[in-house]
This record gives C-alpha cells, sequence and structure tokens, in this order.
C-alpha cells in the first residue's frame, strides 16, 4: 500500500527533515504521533498521484493513524521498540558475552590469584572461579529479562 511504501521511506530517513519537532515533548508522544501520522499521509497521497495538503488522497486521522489516541500508540511503539531490542540486540549479545566469559572462566582454571573482599584481601581463587561468578550473575538476569519479554510484548 502507499501507507506502507511511505512508513517505509521514512525508516530509510528520506523524509527526515520533515520531522521538525523537539526532543522536549508532553509524555503522551502527541506531536511525535500527529507528525508521523502528517508526513505519511502526504507521501502516500503523492504516490497515489494527489498532492500534499487538504486535497489529498490519504487522510493523516482517517487512513493513517485509524482514530487511535496518541495515549495508545505512542506506550504500544515502544513497546514494540524495546521488544525488538532485546530479542534482535541485547539478549544475542548477553548470550555472546556469557559463552565468551565460560570459556575463560576454564582456560583460568589454574591462575590462582587473590580474593578481595571489603577493599581487602581476602582467601584465594583461581581467576576462573571469578569468572564463573560472572557468568553466574549473566546467566541469572538473562533469565529475567527473558521472562519478561511477555510482559512487554503485551499492549500498552
Amino acid at each position: 500500500s502507499a501507507i506502507r511504501q511511505a512508513a517505509d521511506e521514512v525508516l530509510a530517513g528520506q523524509h527526515d527533515d520533515e520531522f521538525p519537532l523537539a526532543i522536549w515533548q508532553t509524555g503522551s508522544g502527541t506531536q511525535s504521533n500527529m507528525n508521523m501520522n502528517e508526513v505519511l499521509a502526504n507521501r502516500a497521497s503523492e504516490l497515489l498521484g494527489g498532492v500534499r495538503g487538504m486535497e489529498r488522497k490519504v487522510h493523516p486521522n482517517d487512513d493513517v493513524n485509524k482514530s487511535q489516541s496518541s495515549n495508545d500508540v505512542f506506550p504500544t511503539a515502544m513497546h514494540v521498540a524495546a521488544l525488538l531490542a532485546l530479542r534482535k540486540q541485547l539478549i544475542p549479545q548477553l548470550k555472546t558475552l556469557t559463552q565468551t566469559l565460560n570459556e575463560k572462566s576454564r582456560a583460568f582454571a589454574d591462575i590462582v590469584k587473590i580474593g578481595r573482599t571489603h577493599l581487602q584481601d581476602a582467601t584465594p581463587l583461581t581467576l576462573g572461579q571469578e569468572i564463573s561468578g560472572w557468568v553466574a550473575m549473566l546467566e541469572h538476569n538473562l533469565k529475567h529479562i527473558e521472562c519478561s519479554l511477555p510482559h512487554v510484548a503485551e499492549l500498552a
């Protein structure tokens, strides 16, 4: 559809100059939501052979936004963005880091070092043991993040 093509163009950065809004806005995101609706409607109208403005073929509220409240759209968009970032970036990177540290923990299993607690020397341990503690923390927190995904996936 023309709206989808317009959205793809926005994602590709082809219409960045049409988003003059300041970073400081109301909490509901109304300015950003309406700005996006206007840009998409104007560009979709052009793609359909129409013109920008009042005589456009695609209406920003009726056709693009489908009369949704900014208080629904903006938080839901943030949930979608967070979910994608968690699934595609953070979780894979945490798994890679955990695997790498696990390998280092085994590689350094025989290197003895002084333990530290409360800024003082403590019982010796191996560097591998210390790194295994980091691995355990990463694994524990990764489980918490993964358990939060269904909640983040809910519409806001």
